[in-house]
């Protein structure tokens, strides 16, 4: 099942309507219609605005797994999301269990590019970066607050806030991130 059938199967067992779950997710009716028959692949941006609005993950919107104890995701059979417009990449490492409210993911964002703006998680998300390879400028709160992270730097920020990626060199930039919604999940 690809993501516009989960995102229709989600909304379907919120009981939400097409224009009630636009309303909430800032994203048009008919793209959304267009999303679930998947004729369309939307943004990573708007991907996460709709995964924020159904209560969910991203990761659990993109690879709906049963629940398990151990699991093996071989490198060629994760999820992998590319950001058409941006060629932005979000590999999940990790098993989505959105009861377990962690996600494991290596993001790469190509040479002079950016992430783009992720909307704000609910209150209580966490995220942890390390930066594997390359130099990564985060930007918090619309860039009123930003750092920049050279390989090896980690970073630890509440995800209660607009966030954005960017990759100011001429090298792919490769970094780890942790998003931690298991205190917003209990």
């Amino acid at each position: 099942m690809g993501f516009g059938k989960h995102v229709n199967a989600i909304r379907k067992k919120n009981k939400m309507t097409l224009q009630e779950l636009s309303v909430v997710s800032n994203v048009s009716a008919s793209m959304l219609s267009q999303i679930e028959r998947e004729e369309k692949n939307p943004t990573i941006q708007v991907a996460c605005q709709i995964a924020e609005a159904l209560n969910t993950t991203l990761s659990a919107l993109l690879d709906q797994q049963k629940k398990r104890d151990i699991v093996v995701i071989r490198k060629d059979e994760r999820p992998i999301y590319v950001d058409e417009k941006s060629g932005f990449q979000r590999h999940l490492l990790s098993p989505s269990v959105p009861s377990r409210g962690i996600e494991f993911v290596l993001n790469i964002i190509p040479a002079n590019r950016e992430s783009g703006v992720f909307p704000a998680h609910k209150s209580g998300v966490t995220e942890y970066i390390f930066v594997k390879s390359g130099m990564l400028r985060v930007e918090l709160e619309r860039g009123a607050f930003y750092e920049e992270l050279e390989a090896g730097d980690s970073f630890f920020f509440e995800a209660d806030t607009e966030h954005r990626f960017i990759n100011m060199t001429n090298e792919e930039c490769h970094y780890f991130l942790v998003i931690d919604s298991s205190q917003y999940m209990k």
